[in-house]
């Protein structure tokens, strides 16, 4: 077959991959994951003041601070679809199959257009089910991974680029390699404005320059104009948030610091031994034990389904030795093989990702602190894969045909498992209901029933009540903590609602504070009645109405 029929096969390939991880994202989204955290809500709720303000801003203080940008996308969302579940999540499936484009696009640059390697890790990360799962929560850190893949995607092609035209003296040849690598700094800085984790991305480009140093002759002289221009275009698309912390410096402070295994409160005086724990859980997770948070994974299962388990870890570990072996051919051999940095730069985006977890002491594994490792964990996974098949191209007829069979069953395996896996086990799961407080979710669409002539108190924490604002945000609703209720009570306005008929005190519990508080309501007026609403499951709230 030609070349060029071969590379409209794997576009067709690549076509096919990208719809189905598509639609695996946007299929029933409404209702798997079965609620709205309250962190997905507060996003939506900056998103909706955004635009009834027309304030969109580069910095959102409530809930820690966050970056804008994710925000800012949804309130573009909010605009195309409504204030909605579709609306506060289509940035995150439009990222996540973004996502697997930019795994493809930069394995396969990375390796010299090696088609396979770049369908399959695109293939691992259409049907990851972290990728899926992170793909459907309006969380920002999903930008993080995807800012990450183009921008390196840019720079290798215009690291290729360079070793391809560097000898010729053409100035549009010159101008292109600029605009490359502008393009690739312009996407870097944007990463500055997605996730905390990025902040330590740039020490992934400090080693991939380091061995590009050691491993290219003069490589300052022919090429650190190059480095500027993509320093460049980073600052440009990252000064508007530089900007804001020059004026709001007290907006770099995160709840990390609280968190961090440097942390006395945390390690009790043990440090290495906390941080020894919290690097190699960090590590585990992908291949034995995996994040036991419900919104992030199906515990107890590990990141990567069992296959992949075992093919990571002997990519990950090729990888590394390679690195050492060809990092004592340089200064022992003089040998320059260009592999050097390039598993130099996998190692480094790996450990320098997983950082913003293992420097963590809580909750931990935690899969979205590391969400920026996910592609290389997966370009990992796919090195054996390739190798096996290469290999098997040297084997007779009839072996060669049993080990692609193999590899075959293996590969739908994991596609068909990892969707059964979140759409039918994940989503029917109480313990997954309960994680993302499904029962809020069940409160703001009954909300909306209630007729506009009938008054709303609703009782619960501060976090718990935000995805019924955003859901009912032009509904007058009163929203009493239940601590605050004895206070609040004594005030002639509650009172007066209170005793009225047409009204709805809700609950999203009914524990001993809560059934003090409900009889006490009563004794005011006696005529309301407790309603309890239920799916069968644990998730269920109550009413007192008339």
């Amino acid at each position: 077959m030609s070349n060029k029929f071969l590379n409209f096969f794997y576009l067709i390939i690549l076509f096919f991959i990208l719809l189905t991880g598509f639609l695996v994202r946007f299929y029933q989204i409404e209702k798997v994951p079965s609620g709205i955290y309250p962190d997905e809500a507060v996003n939506g709720i900056d998103a909706l003041k955004a635009n009834l303000n027309r304030n969109y801003k580069t910095f959102y203080t409530d809930n820690n601070g966050r970056e804008g940008l994710f925000i800012n996308l949804i309130a573009l969302s909010f605009r195309l679809w409504n204030i909605s579940v579709l609306g506060l999540k289509f940035p995150s499936i439009i990222l996540g199959t973004l996502l697997i484009l930019g795994t493809f696009l930069l394995t396969y640059e990375i390796f010299r257009k090696n088609w396979y390697l770049g369908l399959l890790t695109s293939y691992f990360i259409a049907f990851s089910f972290t990728a899926i799962n992170f793909s459907r929560i309006a969380f920002r850190a999903i930008l993080l991974p995807v800012v990450l893949v183009f921008s390196f995607y840019f720079l290798f092609l215009g690291w290729h680029y360079l070793h391809k035209h560097f000898s010729k003296n053409n100035k549009s040849k010159k101008f292109t390699a600029h605009l490359i690598f502008f393009t690739s700094g312009l996407i870097f800085g944007i990463g500055l404005h997605s996730y905390i984790a990025f902040r330590i991305a740039p020490a992934i480009l400090i080693v991939f320059l380091i061995f590009l140093f050691i491993t290219e002759k003069h490589f300052w002289k022919k090429y650190w104009f190059y480095l500027i221009t993509f320093i460049i275009g980073s600052f440009i698309s990252a000064s508007p948030l530089l900007i804001t912390f020059y004026h709001h410096p007290e907006y770099l402070e995160s709840r990390s610091a609280s968190v961090s295994v440097f942390s006395p409160e945390l390690n009790h005086g043990h440090l290495w031994k906390t941080l020894e724990r919290s690097f190699f859980l960090s590590i585990f997770k992908y291949s034995f034990w995996g994040d036991q948070n419900w919104r992030h994974n199906y515990p107890p299962f590990p990141i990567l389904n069992p296959f992949l388990g075992i093919f990571f870890l002997i990519g990950f570990f090729y990888t590394f030795f390679k690195f050492f072996h060809l990092f004592y051919l340089r200064f022992q051999k003089k040998i320059r093989d260009e592999k050097l940095y390039l598993y130099a730069f996998l190692q480094a985006w790996f450990f320098f990702m997983l950082m913003p977890e293992f420097l963590t002491a809580e909750g931990n594994p935690h899969a979205l602190r590391a969400i920026g490792a996910l592609p290389v964990v997966y370009i990992f996974s796919a090195i054996p894969f390739i190798y096996i098949f290469n290999k098997a191209k040297n084997f007779q007829f009839v072996f060669r045909q049993i080990i692609y069979s193999i590899i075959g069953i293996i590969l739908i395996s994991i596609s068909i498992s990892n969707i059964i896996k979140y759409h039918y086990f994940y989503a029917n799961n109480p313990h997954q209901q309960h994680a993302f407080e499904t029962n809020l979710i069940e409160i703001a669409n009954y909300v909306k029933t209630i007729p506009s002539d009938q008054s709303i108190i609703f009782i619960s924490g501060n976090m718990q009540r935000i995805p019924i604002k955003l859901f009912n945000y032009q509904r007058n609703i009163i929203y009493i903590h239940p601590n605050d209720f004895q206070e609040k009570i004594e005030t002639p306005q509650l009172l007066k609602k209170l005793k009225n008929e047409k009204i709805n005190i809700i609950f999203t519990d009914k524990g001993n504070r809560e059934e003090k508080i409900i009889q006490k309501i009563k004794s005011i007026n006696p005529n309301l009645q407790l309603i309890e609403f239920s799916d069968g499951y644990q998730n269920h709230f109550y009413i007192l109405k008339f």
